[in-house]
């Protein structure tokens, strides 16, 4: 199968994981390590945005991309927010919440799969991985010392912990929405 620059950039998601988790992990207070960590999420995200934007605009939208491309941002953002857990700065319930609704979403996919039918990402969705992905940024970034003074450290801090509620309750919401619009194929199935 040959691959268009949406998969491609898609599979570049994917390989940026790992490398991600590593500058984020190995050295939690290597200032370096952190920059490093925050610029991979971004570029990562980065593509998540433009695969999407290049595969609708010149019409290079493949099974392929609807299937990996979801996968690619569970890996991405399921990734941060365990690190994140991990280092005490995401509630571990709101990770699990995040984590719980991906698999049931991915056993729709496969079942749907099985029944010849794919299940493409909905806007509910989309929100909700832009607005996680924002909220890893904006917790990375308060991960780096940057001499932020008190009151604008304490401001961003209150945003990024909003930001990842409303992307706990755009979690639930998408997770709804896809059972909904998607019932028949728990109906179709074995």
């Amino acid at each position: 199968m040959k691959m268009n620059l949406p998969n491609k950039l898609t599979l570049l998601r994917v390989l940026l994981v790992p490398f991600f988790v590593f500058f984020l992990l190995e050295e939690p207070t290597h200032p370096m390590f952190k920059w490093a960590a925050l610029l991979l999420f971004v570029i990562a995200s980065l593509t998540d945005m433009f695969d999407g934007m290049i595969a609708r605009k010149y019409n290079l939208i493949t099974n392929f991309g609807k299937f990996a491309d979801p996968l690619a941002d569970k890996m991405l953002v399921c990734s941060a927010l365990i690190c994140l857990s991990c280092l005490g700065w995401v509630p571990v319930w709101m990770t699990l919440v995040i984590i719980i609704r991906e698999f049931i979403i991915s056993g729709f996919r496969l079942v749907a799969a099985e029944q010849g039918k794919v299940i493409a990402a909905s806007w509910w969705g989309k929100w909700k991985t832009a607005v996680t992905m924002i909220a890893v940024i904006a917790q990375l970034y308060l991960l780096n010392p940057l001499g932020v003074p008190g009151a604008a450290y304490s401001v961003l801090c209150t945003t990024t912990l909003i930001l990842m509620w409303i992307a706990t309750i755009l979690t639930v919401i998408s997770l709804i929405d896809y059972i909904m619009k998607n019932r028949e194929v728990l109906s179709e199935a074995d």
